[in-house]
């Protein structure tokens, strides 16, 4: 018995279209792919309705697959405001099941996961597809937004001790200001 707990991280590239997900496990150091796919939205619908679709599949997975915790990837903001905007909502609905459950939830920029996943900040989707395949050769991402979500969670698998100390340290300074 090594003692150790196996961690199940489910990582999320956030979308209105298409929002990835990935699942793997953590025993120490060593990764496993467990599983990835895509939860897509219906671009007939109104947003009120994709934002369902979304909460409806990503609770889905979550009931399916049973993360330890979650890792959501940060929304780029580019030149179109609506765009950004919609992406936003997406996101939500990536930060609030997770919530809903009671789910740790950490929060990572895609220049952190590029340059945690291949090395560099600005890497194409490709080299993110090629080192996810390094990583967890067992992975099966049959999209990029699969493969992004595989990369937040391996993100987060590196970084969550790291993560964790910085909340707890976060969190004993509000309290320590609230009793002041």
């Amino acid at each position: 018995m090594t003692g150790r707990q196996v961690i199940r991280i489910l990582g999320i590239d956030p979308g209105l279209r298409r929002m990835g997900w990935g699942m793997i496990a953590i025993d120490g150091s060593r990764l496993s792919f467990l599983g990835c796919g895509c939860i897509q939205s219906d671009g007939d619908l109104s947003l009120a309705e994709r934002l369902r679709q979304l909460h409806d599949g990503l609770t889905q997975i979550a009931d399916v697959w049973v993360p330890d915790e979650v890792a959501v990837e940060e929304t780029f903001v580019n030149k179109d405001a609506q765009a950004t905007l919609k992406l936003g909502h997406a996101r939500a609905v990536a930060l609030l099941v997770p919530a809903l459950r009671g789910l740790s939830v950490a929060e990572y920029a895609a220049n952190q996961v590029k340059k945690t996943v291949v090395g560099v900040g600005h890497a194409e989707k490709a080299q993110i597809a090629a080192m996810i395949k390094v990583l967890l050769p067992l992975s099966n991402a049959k999209t990029p937004d699969a493969a992004d979500a595989l990369a937040v969670a391996i993100t987060h698998a590196h970084h969550r001790k790291s993560h964790d100390l910085l909340s707890r340290t976060m969190a004993r300074a509000g309290s320590t200001r609230v009793a002041s």
